[in-house]
């Protein structure tokens, strides 16, 4: 497994990370001993990148990651963490809370949880609209001088919150959704990350599963799934991004790999501060993904890329609009 350094700041990992949630929430029922098997042979692979959040699952995802890491070197993984976001009982979000109280309580849970005296990179879910940056950055400072937390990272924030919270702490990264069918980030957020030395870990390479080329349209969805309410799985939303999911898949056929790879494989060529998060929930899925590690593609292929799926070609936003709120509104 190759390897990338998360910005200027933060910790070397593998070139590709593991993002756990689907195996506790959002994506339907998930097998807990096919889950565990997956994260096994992620790390017999050289996946050192373990990406979690404390309210997947309500704390299940942790737990799991807890099981799975238990007899293994900690010294060899980087647990990522996302917090910061209220859920009821019936699953149902309240918003996020990232008051500098908040943040030392919800670490100490997710601690207990993970069965760690440490976490590698701490970062709040999405930017709480009552409370500074400033102050939730500094926070998690005194954490990480309290030797609790290793490295500050930030998720699915803009330019501005960017700037602000690197002038308290640096940061090591930007989780954020980068994909062919998700490149906002492109004009300001990853020029203006890259000027702070900030790298980027990217959360939906394959569009949520758009991009994996094993999406059947009429498949049926679990009530919680997240795909339901998303507007890119809908109608003729749907039909148009699996338009040019099939365009990808003809590029990648005539290199011999396939439409996933493809895919993940340009989100990695986008530079070496990037490094993308699969999402992969079974072995099968983790191997297809892993193999993307080792595609490289011309600069000819990556043009003809990007005419199969120009910028800004996908249909429907990347979240119900109930849910854009949530996100930074400077990007």
């Amino acid at each position: 497994m190759n390897t990338r350094t998360l910005g200027a700041h933060g910790p070397r990992v593998s070139a590709l990370g593991l993002g756990l949630m689907g195996m506790s929430d959002l994506y339907g029922p998930a097998d807990e001993k096919e889950s565990l098997a997956t994260i096994h042979a992620a790390l017999e692979a050289g996946v050192t990148l373990l990406d979690t959040g404390d309210f997947y699952g309500m704390g299940h995802n942790e737990l799991l990651l807890r099981d799975a890491l238990r007899g293994a070197d900690r010294d060899r993984v980087v647990i990522s963490v996302k917090f910061g976001a209220l859920r009821g009982p019936d699953g149902t979000w309240l918003g996020h809370d990232a008051r500098p109280a908040a943040v030392k309580n919800f670490l100490t849970y997710s601690l207990r949880r993970l069965g760690t005296d440490h976490i590698d990179i701490y970062r709040p879910a999405r930017l709480d609209p009552g409370v500074p940056i400033e102050d939730t950055v500094g926070a998690i400072a005194e954490l990480v001088q309290a030797g609790y937390v290793r490295h500050i990272g930030l998720s699915e924030v803009g330019a501005a919150t960017l700037r602000r919270a690197a002038a308290v702490h640096p940061i090591s990264d930007l989780q954020i959704e980068h994909s062919l069918l998700s490149r906002d980030i492109e004009a300001e957020v990853l020029p203006v990350a890259r000027s702070l030395g900030i790298g980027v870990t990217a959360y939906g390479v394959l569009s949520r599963g758009l991009l994996s080329g094993h999406w059947n349209p009429g498949r049926d969805l679990a009530a919680d799934d997240f795909r339901t309410h998303s507007p890119r799985f809908q109608g003729e939303n749907l039909r148009h991004n699996l338009a040019l999911a099939d365009a990808l898949r003809g590029v990648a056929e005539h290199k011999g790999i396939t439409t996933a790879q493809a895919a993940i494989a340009w989100v990695a060529a986008q530079g070496e501060d990037i490094v993308p998060l699969v999402g992969a929930r079974t072995r099968a899925r983790l191997a297809e993904s892993l193999a993307a590690g080792e595609v490289e593609f011309t600069e000819q292929e990556l043009t003809t890329i990007e005419q199969a799926i120009p910028a800004g070609a996908a249909a429907g936003l990347r979240y119900a609009p109930r849910q854009l709120p949530r996100l930074d509104g400077d990007h």
